[in-house]
């Protein structure tokens, strides 16, 4: 099963980032965040994927051809019988990796419909390029699979900008500082369909699959739900940006599963 990563935004609540680099190669500790999102599919066997590239989309295909160089130590022997040697090894040497042109200007839908021409067999996933989560890929497959609807969407509780207080007779008897909302799921990503989705898309770059494609598929009562209740968190702003580098560099970070 392959993962189609979304890559294309602008990122613009990150500008001081994403003026410079596309959204998903933004650092956490030394690596992107794409890479992040990559191996913790990697974890469950899932080492195929298909980026689909926009805005400063080169910036991600010369991460990944320069990938061994970058990943390694290495020897160059100049000259006319030019070599490179690698002396270590790292780690995703089963990658494979489509890197897709889908536009700048593309919406989610659009992106999708384009890249799904390397996509073979009839399921495939499909998330976003800024989120990362401690989630069971293989619950959320096999719940998919259970379920038999064309799309399953991973519903997640995202954590309160805010700390909550429980009080009683006007005291504080319960700080928290800010807990993950407790009603009411969003969509975190992490979406797992059929190729029977693929009609609802357009290749026009007004098509986001978050409004009337995922809309139809729920009208259909073609959309299951993955409830994930653990660690789940996008990089929106330069604060959750900070929020995982704080987790990664402590050694605590919940979506390390590798």
């Amino acid at each position: 099963m392959k993962v189609m990563i979304l890559c294309g935004g602008r990122g613009s609540r990150l500008k001081e980032e994403t003026d410079f680099r596309p959204k998903p190669m933004i650092q956490i500790g030394n690596k992107p965040v794409l890479w992040h999102i990559m191996k913790i599919f990697s974890a469950y066997g899932l080492n195929e994927f298909i980026m689909c590239l926009g805005y400063k989309g080169y910036m991600i295909k010369e991460y990944f051809l320069n990938y061994e160089a970058m990943s390694n130590d290495f020897t160059v022997r100049l000259g006319a019988q030019h070599k490179i040697t690698f002396h270590s090894n790292h780690e995703e040497k089963d990658w494979e990796v489509t890197l897709v042109d889908t536009g700048e200007e593309a919406g989610t839908g659009a992106r999708i419909k384009k890249a799904s021409k390397y996509v073979e067999e009839d399921q495939f996933i499909v998330t976003y390029g800024d989120g990362v989560a401690d989630i069971n890929i293989r619950e959320l497959i096999d719940l998919h699979e259970r379920e038999g609807r064309i799309g399953t969407i991973t519903g997640v509780r995202p954590a309160s900008r805010f700390g909550e207080l429980l009080t009683q007779n006007n005291q504080v008897i319960k700080f928290q500082e800010k807990p993950q909302v407790r009603e009411g799921l969003i969509n975190g990503g992490f979406l797992v369909f059929t190729k029977e989705f693929l009609p609802f898309l357009r290749q026009d770059d007004d098509c986001r699959m978050e409004e009337s494609p995922l809309e139809e598929l729920t009208a259909q009562g073609q959309l299951s739900v993955y409830a994930h209740e653990g660690f789940w968190q996008c990089v929106d702003t330069y604060r959750e940006l900070e929020l995982l580098n704080q987790l990664w560099r402590k050694g605590q970070a919940p979506w390390k599963k590798w």
